[in-house]
Parts: C-alpha cells; structure tokens; sequence
C-alpha cells in the first residue's frame, strides 16, 4: 500500500461520522469551551477535531509531513495551531522512523520498533524510510501556547520520553500504552506519580470507556497494565489532578 492510500484508510477510518458523538461525549469530561486542548500525535486528527468541536483551542503535534497537510485541512477555519515537531526531553533533533504502509505507527523509538518485531498482532509492520527533525518539549509548547486542560499524547513508545520534558502538571492528560512496551508505560506512570498525579483510569483500544468505574490509585492501575493479555494490544492510560473526571 502506498503512504498516500495509507493515510486515505486512516481518514476513513478515525473520521468515520459515527464516531463522532462518542468521541464528544468521552473527551467532554475534560475540556470545555475555551480550554486549551494539546493533541501530541495528532495523526490525521479525529481527537484534535474532537477537541475543537468542544470549543477548546487546540495545538496539534504532528511532525509527518502528509499528515500535517492533511490536518491544515481538517483544522482549517478552527481555532487551532500546527506544530511539526517531535516531543521529546529536551529541544534537539531526533529521527523519525516512518511506516509508509501504516502511518499510524510512526516513532522516535527504535525500542519501540525492536519490540514490534515478531510480537502477536504485529506481523508485517516494516519501517521503511527515516526523517529528521526538530524536538520540542511540553514545557516548551505549553510557554508558547498556555497550558492546556488536557493533553494527549500518543506517540508510538517516546510517551514516557516527552513526559521527560513536562515540569508541571496540568489538570489531565493521557498517554497511550501497548502491551509489547509495558515497560515505558509503567516509567510513563511513575513520572505522573512524580508530577504530582494520584488518580488514574485507563481505555482500552479504540472503546471510549474507562476501564475502571471510578480512578484509582497508581499502584492498581499499574498492576492491572501488567496483568493484561497480550492480545488487549494497547490503550489509553488516564491521569487527573481531580478524580471526578475519571469516572465512568
């Protein structure tokens, strides 16, 4: 398949009509009109869409070059800024590592691509071309953009990476994990314990449901991440300054 028919399947896909109020119903917990929404890992921007049609100001994080076009288009006419950037620890430069067939799972991280070799539900992946690009951090989007009420970052195993270079918290946020990377979702965890975090909830896959009726602490929800089976893949980790947004 080529980038331009992969990115075209993903379109479909996450901007599927149908998804829309329950996209809007999930997110709605935590933003509300006039926030600022922070979407790191945009992709082709269902979540970042999702945000501004909740009446946030949305900063979009998306370093692929076909899918920021594609997101200057989605975002056009909302009150939404574009930053091609990779976030990291620190400011620098750092390589890209592109699966053209399956842009979704682009990463920073060649841990991330070693742990996808012959992993379950995995077969196939081939990242096959490399860009490099500039590195921003959250402290830094958030001094030129004001911090936001929620942040989502999804970012194909560099999540615990970028929240390296938060030294705050913000009222929410999220992390993606996945199953062949426990590992840094526990390190992304702890670093939420370290910000300041003590109420967590979690979603798995694409569901937009909490998997826990109410928050709960971070110990449980780090064993409940390492008692999962392989095959649940991946999820959302959840992390709020106030519980009552965690809740089912």
């Amino acid at each position: 398949m080529t980038h331009a028919a992969a990115v075209g399947r993903s379109l479909r896909v996450y901007h599927d009509p149908a998804r829309r109020p329950a996209l809007d119903a999930f997110y709605g917990r935590f933003l509300k009109p006039g926030d600022i929404a922070f979407d790191v890992g945009a992709h082709v921007g269902d979540r970042a869409l999702c945000f501004a049609r909740l009446g946030a100001r949305v900063v979009a994080v998306e370093p692929q070059p076909r899918l920021a076009r594609a997101l200057r288009l989605i975002l056009k006419g909302r009150d939404a800024a574009l930053v091609q950037a990779l976030v990291g620890e620190a400011p620098g430069q750092a390589t890209l590592h592109l699966n053209t067939a399956n842009p979704t799972v682009a990463t920073a991280s060649a841990e991330f691509i070693a742990a996808a070799a012959g992993a379950p539900g995995w077969e196939g992946q081939s990242w096959d071309a490399s860009l490099t690009l500039p590195v921003t951090t959250l402290d830094l989007l958030i001094a030129a953009h004001g911090e936001p009420a929620f942040l989502k970052i999804d970012i194909e195993g560099y999540e615990a990476v970028a929240l390296a270079g938060l030294s705050c918290p913000v009222p929410a946020l999220s992390f993606e994990f996945t199953t062949i990377q426990r590992d840094v979702a526990v390190v992304a965890l702890r670093r939420c314990v370290a910000l300041g975090y003590r109420h967590f909830n979690a979603s798995l896959g694409e569901s937009l449901e909490m998997a826990h009726p109410a928050a709960i602490g971070a110990a449980a929800l780090e064993a409940w991440l390492l008692a999962l089976p392989p095959e649940a893949n991946s999820g959302d980790i959840y992390a709020a300054l106030d519980n009552a947004s965690l809740n089912r």
